[in-house]
């Protein structure tokens, strides 16, 4: 069964461990030991974590002679950015709205106030 690339996404992003691996590929190339240096696991459970953020097409990697350094692949994370405007939008416009009753009630408060 093919899963939908969002899917995808969203589940690599689900660990704490390979989201904090992406922010690290953030800021450049780095290799699988440099990877695992805060993490008190072994490289093949890094590994595993980076074969999970491969497939999710969140990372590649590179090759220069015997190092495999690993680099962040934004398109997935712009792909799911774009689904969370949707949602992003719609409470905009929603909590707009409560403003604005919730403005409304206040002046009909002060109103009875001021009679």
């Amino acid at each position: 069964m093919q899963v939908d690339p969002l899917s995808s996404t969203l589940s690599a992003l689900a660990d704490p461990t390979r989201r904090a691996i992406l922010a690290r590929l953030a800021s450049g190339e780095a290799t699988v030991n440099e990877l695992a240096q805060p993490f008190d696991m072994s490289l093949p459970a890094i590994s595993k974590h980076l074969k999970v953020l491969e497939r999710a097409k969140l990372i590649s990697r590179g090759r220069n002679a015997q190092w495999r350094p690993c680099r962040l692949e934004p398109e997935p994370l712009k792909a799911l950015d774009n689904w969370l405007e949707e949602y992003r939008q719609l409470w905009d416009r929603r909590l707009d709205r409560l403003e604005d009753y919730l403005a409304t009630l206040q002046a009909k408060d002060e109103t009875k106030e001021d009679e």
